[in-house]
């Protein structure tokens, strides 16, 4: 069970972490399946997830961390679980308004999306109550503190 992770930085924006960092964080929330598999991990600028985020949910804006789950066909020998796309501005700035460190909050939305690729949602209580717990356990785990606060459980 190897999960290779493909990292496109298609952005010039500073504080972007090192690629080894953004495949460890990505290995970190990887909760395994038989066989191998991949996920590209794409951080961009301002446009491009704005582009997407309109695109796909409607809303138009940039966001931090959009996921595309990919459900390969069954008849192809296909391992890509799906891609993530984070925007390096609004997780700077957001980490700034929410006065957190940088790298905790880019390990953060490495995680979140990871999460998403592999059925996790935040649609109702449960579900987000499920998905952030799962969060807080892997980022801890990693030295991070916790992302919520004690509200959540």
């Amino acid at each position: 069970m190897a999960l290779a992770v493909e990292v496109q930085v298609a952005t010039d924006a500073p504080g972007v972490p090192d690629e080894p960092r953004l495949r460890h964080w990505a290995e970190a929330a990887w909760q395994g399946r038989p066989g191998n598999a991949d996920v590209v991990l794409r951080i961009t600028g301002e446009d491009e997830s704005r582009n997407l985020n309109h695109e796909f949910r409607g809303s138009d804006r940039p966001t931090n961390v959009l996921s595309f789950p990919f459900e390969p066909i069954a008849e192809l020998d296909l391992h890509h679980v799906g891609d993530i796309v984070i925007c390096a501005p609004v997780v700077a700035r957001e980490a700034a308004e929410q006065d957190k460190a940088v790298e905790a909050h880019w390990a953060h939305m490495v995680v979140h999306g990871m999460l998403h690729l592999q059925g996790y949602d935040h649609q109702d209580a449960q579900q987000a109550h499920a998905m952030e717990s799962l969060e807080t356990e892997i980022l801890t785990g990693m030295g991070f503190p916790a992302p919520y606060t004690d509200e959540m459980t």
